[in-house]
């Protein structure tokens, strides 16, 4: 389905494999709840990981573990002992393009419920630990929308999906993104940063109303 070109946008700029991302996602998901009718809600993946970034989480987990608590503490989000036992085992590959790759599949098919499956990618990783880099994480994720996942998962490996998610990526670098996530109010011509970082829904809203006000 497509966005209703007369509503403004909101872009949510994350990546699947940011632990703040996943914290800021059910603010989005709110969002796009409580303003239903007023905004439309986009998904876009920025590839936090990837080419010469790519490496074993290993490399990463000193700083990532020291940091969940924290992210846990201000966004409640939740990281399970399996995504923990992953980070510990080490050799789980860093790469943000094969699940970013499955989140513009899926937006491709359904994107009203794209911020939905989104998340639900990242609580597969964080709180489940799952393999992102294996097309079988997303079957069961696919079919609770009604999707055929084999067919899904010859989508997300296609020359068409692989080349829209680096155009994709690099559609995010011209923004000019500085960090993940970041949220941009789209109005016609006009661009409104209303995040850079995490915010509480009751902040970020506040923060949208005054911008939906400017832009009218």
């Amino acid at each position: 389905m497509e966005q209703q070109p007369d509503l403004p946008e909101l872009l949510f700029i994350s990546d699947p494999l940011c632990a703040w991302c996943y914290g800021m996602s059910p603010v989005l998901q709110r969002v796009q709840q409580e303003f239903a009718g007023r905004v439309a809600v986009s998904v876009l993946c920025g590839g936090m990981i990837t080419g010469e970034q790519v490496e074993p989480i290993r490399v990463q987990w000193p700083q990532l573990s020291g940091a969940l608590g924290q992210v846990q503490t201000v966004t409640g989000a939740e990281f399970g002992p399996a995504f923990r036992a992953l980070g510990q085992e080490g050799s789980f590959e860093l790469n943000s393009e094969p699940p970013s790759r499955a989140i513009h599949a899926f937006r491709q098919l359904r994107q009203d419920e794209a911020a939905q499956f989104a998340h639900e990618v990242q609580q597969a990783y964080f709180r489940d630990g799952a393999d992102l880099n294996n097309p079988a994480t997303y079957d069961a994720l696919v079919a609770s929308y009604g999707l055929d996942a084999s067919d899904f998962r010859e989508r997300i490996q296609s020359r068409e999906v692989i080349r829209g998610t680096i155009l994709e990526f690099a559609a995010v670098g011209k923004i000019g993104v500085q960090g993940f996530p970041t949220v941009i109010l789209r109005v016609g011509s006009q661009g409104f940063v209303l995040a850079r970082g995490y915010q509480p829904y009751a902040t970020f809203a506040a923060n949208l109303e005054e911008a939906l006000r400017q832009a009218e």
